[in-house]
């Protein structure tokens, strides 16, 4: 088989994915599969987007879930160890398919780490979250570090950073917000969250007008604290040690529990944590 006119996308083709997808087999595997099998990649890729869009989406509306939406996700097709981006090298430390998480190993220098802290550093303030009921931000106990927000390409370095993010994780650029940077002292945590917007609170629909749901979430270390501070999935008990240049990244293809992305950053021990937590939106960030 080597053209699209000889391969179709037939019925039982479909159902084969489906019951792949039942069997808990990654869409990675799954294509690897269809393709060591004789399937053309441009065939095997259209015939598993569309048939677990149809399958998600039905199950979704079956079980009164959200319908899910595509999400940013990383061309880590025959599990690479590292990939190129722009001439960058970043290194792929670890996968997971649910929820979907990787880390990535030097997504920024020591160089750019330590320009964001620096032109960060003189315009901390309390760090606020979004507050849903309202739509407004405020001040919340649950998150006691300190931060600020650069507006989207304000500077030469968020510029160089956010077109790599953009190219890295197959997402526009003009749907990421602009980069948030934190700081946590000894002692400063934040509480296991969700970063999409609740749907059910009232002061949603005025957040959505910026651009959508977030559907991802990245968050680079700019240094490394001499204690604490993992970027921690209860959900799946797992913990992201915070290492200077590295990167968390995982996405939610809907504002729903079910994506198991529950997420927190554990209390610095010893030193401090700085972080820049970038967020994607479904559509254009204004």
């Amino acid at each position: 088989m080597n053209s699209t006119t000889k391969q179709s996308i037939t019925p039982e083709l479909r159902q084969w994915i489906i019951d792949q997808a039942k069997a808990g087999r990654s869409p990675d595997d799954v294509l690897k599969s269809m393709i060591d099998s004789g399937w053309t990649e441009d065939v095997a890729i259209e015939a598993l987007e569309d048939t677990l869009q149809g399958f998600l989406k039905d199950h979704a509306k079956a079980n009164g879930l959200p319908v899910p939406v595509p999400v940013p996700e990383p061309d880590l097709l025959d599990s690479p160890g590292s990939v190129v981006v722009d001439g960058h090298e970043v290194k792929i430390v670890m996968t997971m398919r649910n929820p979907r998480v990787v880390v990535f190993g030097g997504l920024m220098t020591e160089a750019e780490c330590d320009e964001l802290v620096a032109l960060a550093r003189q315009r901390l303030a309390r760090s606020e979250t979004v507050v849903t009921t309202t739509g407004a931000s405020e001040v919340n106990v649950a998150r006691t570090s300190e931060g600020m927000f650069f507006g989207r390409g304000e500077n030469d370095v968020c510029k160089r950073i956010e077109a790599r993010i953009a190219t890295l994780l197959n997402w526009p650029l003009d749907n990421g917000e602009g980069l948030q940077i934190l700081r946590y002292q000894p002692g400063a945590e934040y509480k296991p969250h969700y970063d999409y917007f609740d749907p059910a609170q009232p002061g949603t629909p005025t957040i959505l007008k910026r651009g959508g749901q977030r559907v991802g979430t990245l968050v680079v270390y700019l240094n490394s604290p001499k204690r604490g501070g993992a970027t921690t999935f209860p959900d799946v008990n797992l913990e992201v040690s915070p290492v200077k240049g590295n990167a968390v990244f995982f996405s939610y293809d809907r504002p729903h529990a079910m994506t198991r992305t529950l997420h927190g950053g554990a209390p610095v021990l010893e030193g401090e944590k700085w972080v820049a937590t970038k967020w994607m939106r479904e559509g254009k960030f204004e």
